[in-house]
């Protein structure tokens, strides 16, 4: 009499599995792969919301500004300052300071020529938006765009402690020269202007 064939011991470590173990772990390697996906899927708003706040543009001033100290204290220069470009702008035809919300701007009538964060670091000016890119692009250590609320305008930003006074005065001069009558701009490179305030 035939004795019934015994029941197959559990694979054990150098068995071939079978055909049925080796899909069961296939299922197992995709359901650990998802789940590694989704983690990383799950982390990388949270670690890009950390780097952005690392790449404000408060923080790129501050890092500019720093650098351009330390620059400047070897060179014995100084940093441009919104003293700088005041002392400038009210020297430009129609121009006037306002302060709105805590930040100074420069506007010639209702038209904003220059604005500042309020921390004072970086400038927004007039400029024409269909060069913006190229120039932001040229030079990005110190211009940067505009808030996505603000590309529709003629407008850029600029880090004043990356720029000396001769920059400055050429960024303010040419913003202005946006906002006014080709006859007043025309006016002050003959010499003939008046301080901020008077019309012609």
């Amino acid at each position: 009499m035939r004795r019934p064939p015994e029941p197959q011991a559990p694979s054990v470590k150098g068995e071939v599995p079978s055909r049925c173990n080796r899909r069961e772990q296939r299922g197992w390697h995709r359901f650990l792969l998802k789940g590694r996906v989704v983690a990383v899927l799950l982390i990388l708003p949270v670690v890009g919301a950390i780097v952005g706040s690392l790449l404000t543009l408060e923080h790129k001033a501050e890092v500019a500004a720093a650098f351009r100290r330390s620059a400047d204290r070897l060179q014995g220069g100084s940093m441009v300052t919104i003293e700088d470009v005041r002392s400038l702008a009210r020297t430009l035809l129609r121009s006037t300071e306002a302060l709105v919300r805590d930040r100074v701007k420069f506007r010639v009538g209702q038209i904003v020529y220059l604005a500042f964060s309020r921390d004072e670091l970086v400038m927004g000016f007039a400029f024409p938006k269909e060069e913006r890119e190229a120039l932001v692009s040229s030079e990005p250590e110190k211009f940067m765009m505009p808030d996505a609320s603000d590309l529709r305008f003629n407008w850029v930003l600029v880090l004043l402690a990356a720029i000396d006074e001769a920059e400055m005065r050429e960024i303010v001069i040419d913003a202005w020269r946006i906002v006014v009558p080709k006859r007043v701009a025309a006016e002050y490179d003959a010499g003939s202007f008046w301080i901020s305030g008077h019309d012609t």
